[in-house]
């Protein structure tokens, strides 16, 4: 669907991002459609899977959920099975807000946002508790200087 969407739809989807409460109508006067177009793209947009819901954005810091890191993790186990297993392992953890497989010196990459060093190291056993890893490295954030950023549309 990426390849047929054109630049209204992608108005429609930069606005999305800065504002997801943007009623029906608000969103159709700021990309200059009738309500009705407008609900017709939305609605084809929610069907090919480019819109996945709404969500809110959070301040985490005003939560108490100061502590964010960065976990670098290698594996000597490249298996289906075994990522599958550690997959599901990892998502049964709340503090992990992001996880990708990685290409380069490491295999995964987490981001574990935690109120604090204990409550990260409580993480930390219940990774390490879940599956055979060969290496856990973890980076501290100072301060997030961008993030949660709109996709470039």
């Amino acid at each position: 669907m990426t390849n047929n969407l054109d630049h209204i739809d992608r108005a429609i989807l930069r606005c999305l991002q800065g504002d997801a409460s943007l009623s029906q109508r608000e969103l159709a006067e700021k990309v200059g459609l009738s309500q009705n177009a407008c609900w017709r793209r939305l609605k084809a947009l929610n069907e090919n899977g480019v819109l996945q819901g709404a969500t809110a954005r959070i301040d985490r810091a005003k939560l108490g959920l100061d502590l964010v890191v960065f976990v670098m993790l290698r594996t000597r186990h490249h298996s289906a099975d075994w990522l599958e297993t550690f997959r599901r392992h990892v998502l049964t953890i709340p503090e992990v807000v992001d996880f990708h497989r990685i290409g380069g010196d490491y295999d995964y990459q987490l981001k574990v946002v935690t109120e604090d060093m204990t409550s990260y190291d409580k993480v930390y056993q219940r990774l390490i508790a879940g599956v055979e890893l060969d290496s856990v490295t973890s980076y501290f954030a100072m301060e997030a200087i961008a993030e949660g950023r709109p996709l470039p549309l």
